[in-house]
């Protein structure tokens, strides 16, 4: 488990990368005033599909999904949150409760900032509400593309894509030539791919014996991403 350790936003990390990055100093003043950080473990959730809007949550440290339940009760995993990432605004912008769920993937460090002060910066800021107005954009385009993907592309590909894209996002940076691992469910695993816990346990033996990954219990290693890249692009 993390160390509780409420973030500072004037000296976080993150700050630059974000939509925090548009708040003047004085407002990130207040937000670091009126903001409250928690900790979850992984499998705990942030927030509900259903629920009320608290407000916008950003990832200090950690790794989160967002995931939609299908009417069959199956999970989906509609896209992977890292540090400095922040979730909920599709709520607080629609004035809607959340269409989705945001789950730890592993211990994580979120900071809630209060939606009056985000209804604040919509209001005020335009600088802020560009950035959000292009973040929707662009999560929408890449939620639509990987919903295709699903529908169309054999399993083989879908795992190869899946994988890279643990990588694309959580790979340290600075860590490129570095093997890449991740301890990840094969639940998870599964429904970030769009099929079942067998059929994705199936394919990556099939990937370790064609050298392509390594596996230790959760934790998978890429070994190969040109290949695993060529397999996944078959079909664009």
């Amino acid at each position: 488990m993390l160390k509780p350790n409420t973030p500072n936003c004037q000296s976080c990390p993150s700050r630059g990368h974000n939509l925090l990055s548009c708040c003047p100093a004085a407002d990130i003043a207040h937000i670091a005033h009126d903001k409250t950080n928690h900790q979850y473990r992984a499998g705990q959730v942030i927030f509900e599909e259903g629920s009320r809007a608290a407000g916008l949550y950003c990832v200090h440290e950690g790794r989160v999904k967002i995931t939609k339940s299908g009417g069959d009760g199956k999970e989906q995993i509609l896209r992977l949150v890292r540090s400095g990432d922040v979730l909920g605004y599709r709520a607080l912008v629609a004035g809607s409760r959340h269409a989705t769920s945001a789950v730890a993937l592993s211990d994580c460090s979120v900071c809630l900032i209060p939606k009056q002060l985000i209804s604040s910066q919509l209001s005020t800021n335009a600088l802020f509400s560009s950035a959000l107005l292009q973040l929707l954009a662009a999560n929408l385009g890449a939620t639509a593309e990987r919903m295709l993907h699903l529908a169309y592309k054999p399993v083989r590909e879908r795992l190869a894509e899946a994988l890279l894209l643990l990588q694309r996002t959580y790979h340290p940076a600075g860590a490129a030539g570095q093997p890449f691992t991740i301890a990840i469910s094969r639940d998870d695993l599964g429904a970030l791919m769009g099929t079942t816990k067998e059929t994705t346990t199936r394919m990556l033996s099939e990937f370790k014996q064609e050298g392509l990954i390594a596996t230790r219990g959760s934790a998978i290693t890429i070994l190969a991403d040109g290949q695993l890249s060529r397999i996944a692009t078959l079909f664009d």
